[in-house]
């Protein structure tokens, strides 16, 4: 009785012999669409779009704080020396110079924010 279920089980798997062709076309086309996808049509793994998206957040907290670095640099008492030390200073400190007054920490932050502080340095020297 068990031989017999066999033989029927044997007979219904008979795979059609176009499947192969069929099944090796479905996996060149993934392949293909991955590449095309990953290459020309702006597809990104997650961790490249969590990459992103903390950038252009970053990007557009500095944006949105410049005006308040400007008012702090301007109502610091000391803020004649820090921009005497700006105008001195090479292209690549200044940000750091920024930093350092304390006129790129937002309100509520321990450390001065680096984007914040690049934004700040441009705003500031377009008047020097």
């Amino acid at each position: 009785m068990c031989f017999g279920f066999l033989k029927r089980l044997d007979h219904t798997l008979d795979i059609p012999t176009w499947t192969k062709p069929a099944l090796n076309g479905a996996v060149v086309g993934a392949i293909a669409m991955a590449i095309v996808g990953f290459t020309w049509g702006g597809w990104v793994t997650g961790g490249t779009s969590r990459k992103n998206s903390a950038t252009e957040t970053s990007f557009g907290i500095a944006t949105a704080l410049t005006p308040y670095c400007v008012e702090k640099s301007k109502a610091d008492p000391l803020a004649a020396a820090v921009l005497a030390e700006l105008k001195a200073a090479g292209a690549y400190s200044r940000s750091g110079i920024v930093e350092k007054a304390g006129w790129a920490t937002p309100l509520g932050a321990d450390k001065p924010n680096t984007e914040l502080a690049k934004s700040c340095e441009l705003e500031i020297t377009k008047t020097l």
